[in-house]
């Protein structure tokens, strides 16, 4: 199993709450294809995932660059950083699930080197 996909045994059981996505991003200086860049054949990804995601009513709310490391390790070295907004658990496994989906995740695994995928529930649904 590659550390880049995630496994249906590491998700909670669905449920009907929102949840953000925190992505952490190491693109390969070079992908697998040898002429791309990791960062390019990232991108190509992020076009497929952006549209099957808005589909299923989620959308991106945050993406942008890593520039410092301020706590923790800064041998790390995240490039970049994106906060993906899922109108429930549910609807991103459905769509992690899928044969398109599949298809897409070629260029995430050949681009990226390492990642983090953290699931986050809003505090205040929680406590209120």
């Amino acid at each position: 199993m590659s550390a880049i996909r995630p496994n249906r045994e590491q998700f909670k059981p669905p449920d009907d709450e929102p949840v953000v996505m925190l992505n952490l991003l190491k693109f390969k200086s070079t992908a697998d294809d040898g002429e791309e860049s990791g960062a390019s054949e990232y991108a190509k990804y992020g076009d497929s995932v952006v549209q099957m995601v808005e589909e299923r009513g989620g959308k991106v709310l945050w993406m942008g660059r890593a520039d410092q490391t301020l706590i923790g390790d800064p041998a790390e070295g995240w490039d970049s950083v994106a906060l993906v907004e899922y109108p429930s658990r549910k609807a991103f496994i459905d769509m992690v699930t899928t044969p398109e989906y599949e298809a897409a995740h070629e260029h995430r695994e050949s681009g990226l080197e390492r990642t983090v995928l953290i699931a986050c529930t809003e505090r205040a649904r929680r406590f209120v």
